[in-house]
């Protein structure tokens, strides 16, 4: 094409004709893209597509502990039983403290070897068997999440770790629950399977936990989120809205040393010099010891000794004799104003003596009726 037939970028359009903009020219229109397909959903898998045997064998291998080469012992028939339906093989060594899982003839599945090696990873890391062969299911994902390498102090570490599984188990039940995921806190990892929606929403909270933010918050978000997905108006608006808004306060406390003493806070910045601490002499010069002679300097300092010591003795004394004074003696017009001040002489207190002396008379006449009854009986028999 000749350079006369070129279009000219930047030669003026027709009114008619829309500018077309060469950014983001990748961006199309995409009629399959459409709001009513699940993006989370698993498509089934369906064995006779793949009737043909791998070309390669895969494996994958993870080493345990050593406190669960017992437990794996016991259970590693059944996890050799539920990997043989899926034709994956695997292999326990307790020498090295390896498990190992690797792809046969008779594999069909490609994915399933991903799935097989999380089923090791999980029981490496402390997950029943019962509950670690449901990795095998589709709709079912697993992950390990680190938190041991978020906080430096021991102490700290150990405390919001607890924070995820709450005051017997209260917490994790909860974010099971919500979730819809299984969750064992273990060491510096926590385990987590379930829905991919649920690990999404579970990694967030485990690790906003371990850097200081409560799972408190995070369940009541959920619980927002899991009411307002049952509303069908509402299921595909904008949720923010309705979701709490929660504000970090942090307390500013006096930062302390190793020691355990308080930082000394910063001098702030002065351009000049600070000023000469006044010398011993200067000092001397200023009094005018200086020019006094030895013996002189040895008399002014004994005679201040001497006076500090009479200020101590009289001191001293004055604090023995404190003990024998005698106390002030209050008079009897005193005590009849304290008595008026706490409302003693009042209406009401007067009321309450002469109710308590004619309860005490009646008490007293009813016995001396009650003793000339008895005096009567005994000189009729």
């Amino acid at each position: 094409m000749s350079d006369d037939h070129r279009e000219d970028p930047a030669a003026p359009r027709p009114e008619g004709e829309e500018q077309v903009k060469k950014k983001g020219k990748h961006k199309k229109d995409k009629p399959w893209d459409t709001d009513d397909i699940d993006k989370w959903a698993i498509e089934p898998w369906n064995a006779e597509e793949y009737k043909t045997p791998f070309l390669e064998e895969s494996s994958f291998a993870t080493l345990f502990p050593k406190y669960r080469e017992r437990y794996l012992k016991e259970v590693w028939p059944l996890v050799t039983k539920a990997l043989e339906k899926h034709g994956v093989a695997c292999v326990l060594d307790l020498v090295q403290g390896s498990m190992m899982v690797k792809t046969t003839r008779k594999t069909s599945d490609p994915y399933i070897i991903i799935k097989a090696r999380d089923l090791i990873k999980l029981l490496a890391r402390s997950v029943p068997f019962p509950q670690a062969v449901k990795i095998l299911d589709d709709g079912i994902a697993c992950d390990i999440i680190k938190i041991g390498n978020i906080t430096r102090n021991k102490e700290k570490f150990v405390k919001r770790r607890q924070r995820l599984i709450g005051p017997s188990g209260n917490t994790l039940k909860a974010i099971e629950l919500l979730t819809e995921c299984y969750m064992l806190v273990q060491g510096s990892t926590v385990a987590a399977m379930g829905p991919f929606k649920g690990l999404k929403a579970l990694r967030r909270l485990v690790l906003d936990c371990m850097n200081n933010i409560h799972p408190i918050y995070h369940i009541k978000e959920l619980m927002i989120k899991r009411e307002l997905s049952k509303d069908d108006q509402l299921k595909n608006e904008n949720w923010e809205r309705f979701l709490p808004k929660f504000k970090k306060r942090n307390v500013q406390s006096q930062k302390a040393n190793k020691d355990g003493k308080p930082e000394k806070k910063k001098k702030e910045y002065s351009p000049f010099p600070p000023t000469q601490q006044q010398s011993k002499i200067d000092m001397q010069l200023e009094s005018g010891e200086y020019f006094l002679k030895p013996s002189e300097r040895a008399a002014r300092a004994l005679e201040e000794k001497k006076k500090e010591q009479v200020e101590g003795s009289l001191r001293s004394q004055m604090e023995r004799e404190s003990a024998f004074v005698a106390p002030k003696e209050t008079t009897e017009l005193e005590k009849q104003r304290k008595r008026k001040r706490d409302g003693e002489g009042s209406s009401e207190a007067k009321r309450k003596e002469e109710r308590a002396q004619l309860e005490a008379l009646k008490r007293r006449f009813k016995e001396q009726g009650e003793r000339e009854k008895r005096e009567k009986s005994k000189a009729r028999a």
